[in-house]
């Protein structure tokens, strides 16, 4: 391709409406332009990425055996009030209604669809197993839309759906998928790992997330320093840690203390002059509309996810002004344990070894301290709250360490939910009738992209991993209008093409500095500049886009030298 020939509109300041660095930089090489909040048109740069991702997730699906097909987008409304997700998924579902007044939604994913289709046409365990992928667009209604193609309502999604007659057969090709998308991140060039996963609106009862380590990911993963363990903040635990016998404090007597004004953990153990270890954490909830009250350590964060599993609820929220103080007497900030007795009380593991500790006294200004266990009624002690660095792993002696990331593929193990609501069953070698059990594996391909970019990248640009660069050389012409400089790059571009090597060529009429500034913007891998200087001297330049200096290279040797570079 001959970069006179091609749209890329390159932007020399960096656009104020992008905040991450894959936002900018995909806007600034011209590789994306916004049309509303959360959508885009791919220009050719960003297409010819998306389109070799896409063929990496291809060639490994198919190897791990699965089948292609696609899927409508518009997806009629009895699907998924069959599957009872209609009025659960939420507002992120964008619902429409046809000429007829019928109900259809924009599918935001495909477990609907697919289970109706091997509903209709799977009759027996001689059918299964059965895995079936495809790449196609989807549209979630996010309420706030940003960082580009990271998080945008409208998105290129791969999602597959396998389907299984065992337990045991469903978990091995749950095996097999997972190796298959450590195999398709590794071939773009990433570094990310596969934690395990909570399950969410998706549901099922395992899931592992692969997420790439970025410290602008909007994710937090957990891994031990130690073993392979390795899982998201919500799902991450570790071992509960319990006061030696000899630290047993003995119990003192509940004291009332006056804290005016003083809500915040910060306020009130600065006030008594302890750590925020030795507070406890009253919160109010509500789990499906019913108020309950969560205990934690005052240097601890509850996790809402865990508690939404636990409680089996909907809809968790936390509770608002009104109702915190009906069901405590008290305002926001003064919340303690003690004698809130018609609502279930929910403890972290963490509060089961506390003596001594501080609460909320249940009315305005009021703590109190040398609270105890015995002092209240707890529904049990549960694992409630995010890890944190330094906690011990749950597998090993190993500790917990944090990092950040994004997430750019989840796989789940189904098992029967949607086959048993959606009729999807078979008949075994018995002749007995059984729901079909399910898998579902799904990657985000344009947030693959933009992951790339956010572990990829320097002050002047991209730096693509070559396997899902547009293109990997760039050969940059100085002064195209010199007879044996136009020749020469001409009979490079050749070759390289030839050869199967994707070149894009520089054949503007423009300063070198120009050309140099966006070859590195636009991240292309490898650039060899053609001059005639070099041409005299029988040399050709050849830079890397990780490499800080050039290396020359004769030019009778120049087509297997930058082979040997590019690594082709």
């Amino acid at each position: 391709m001959r970069y006179s020939q091609i749209l890329i509109p390159t932007l020399r300041e960096t656009p104020s409406e992008a905040e991450v660095a894959s936002h900018q930089l995909m806007l600034k090489a011209g590789y994306i332009r916004k049309v509303a909040a959360g959508i885009y048109t791919y220009l050719p740069l960003g297409l010819m990425v998306i389109k070799n991702i896409e063929k990496i997730i291809r060639e490994e699906m198919k190897r791990a055996g699965a089948q292609e097909v696609l899927m409508p987008m518009v997806v009629p409304s009895e699907l998924w009030k069959k599957s009872g997700r209609w009025d659960f998924y939420g507002r992120e579902l964008l619902r429409l209604k046809d000429r007829h007044k019928r109900d259809f939604c924009l599918g935001p994913t495909h477990e609907e669809v697919i289970t109706s289709l091997i509903q209709s046409e799977i009759r027996s365990y001689r059918d299964l197993p059965i895995n079936i992928f495809q790449v196609q667009t989807k549209f979630r209604d996010e309420i706030r839309p940003r960082f580009g193609l990271m998080r945008g309502r409208e998105f290129i999604m791969k999602d597959a759906y396998s389907f299984h007659s065992t337990e045991e057969d469903a978990q091995r090709e749950y095996g097999n998928m997972l190796e298959t998308y450590k195999r398709i991140f590794e071939r773009c060039g990433l570094k990310f790992r596969a934690v395990e996963a909570d399950t969410g609106a998706i549901g099922g009862s395992s899931s592992h997330e692969f997420v790439v380590l970025a410290e602008s990911g909007e994710d937090s993963i957990a891994s031990c320093n130690k073993c392979d363990y390795a899982a998201n903040i919500e799902k991450a635990v570790t071992k509960s840690r319990r006061y030696l016998p000899e630290e047993i404090e003995t119990e003192n007597v509940v004291e009332k203390v006056y804290t005016p004004g003083m809500r915040t953990v910060e306020e009130v153990t600065s006030f008594m002059s302890v750590g925020p270890e030795k507070l406890v954490k009253t919160l109010i909830y509500k789990a499906d509309g019913n108020a309950i009250a969560v205990l934690v350590r005052g240097d601890h964060e509850l996790n809402e996810v865990k508690l939404k599993n636990l409680t089996g609820c909907k809809n968790l929220d936390l509770a608002d002004r009104k109702t915190v103080e009906r069901v405590t007497g008290a305002p926001s900030g003064f919340a303690g344990p003690i004698g809130l007795e018609e609502m279930d009380i929910y403890a972290d593991n963490a509060v089961q070894g506390m003596r001594n500790f501080i609460t909320g006294g249940n009315e305005i200004d009021a703590h109190l301290k040398n609270v105890n266990l015995g002092d209240f009624n707890v529904k049990g002690f549960y694992d409630l709250r995010s890890v944190v660095t330094g906690d011990d792993c749950p597998n090993c002696h190993g500790s917990i360490e944090l990092h950040r990331g994004i997430e750019v593929g989840h796989i789940f193990k189904l098992g029967t939910k949607y086959s048993e609501a959606m009729g999807a069953v078979f008949l075994d070698a018995q002749g007995v009738e059984k729901p079909v059990i399910m898998g579902c594996y799904g990657i985000g391909v344009g947030r693959t992209a933009a992951a790339a970019i956010e572990q990829n990248n320097d002050s002047n640009g991209i730096i693509w991993p070559s396997s899902i660069a547009p293109f990997q050389v760039i050969i940059t012409s100085i002064n195209p209008k010199d007879e044996d400089v136009r020749k020469m790059s001409e009979s490079i571009y050749r070759s390289l093409i030839d050869k199967g090597v994707k070149a894009l060529l520089d054949d503007r009429d423009e300063r070198p500095g120009v050309k140099f500034k966006d070859s590195e913007l636009i991240g292309i891998p490898l650039r060899v500049t053609i001059g005639s200087r070099g041409i005299r001297d029988g040399k050709i330049e050849i830079k890397h886009r990780l490499e800080s200096k050039p290396v020359f290279i004769e030019t009778s040797n120049v087509l297997s030298g930058i082979l040997d570079v590019a690594g082709n």
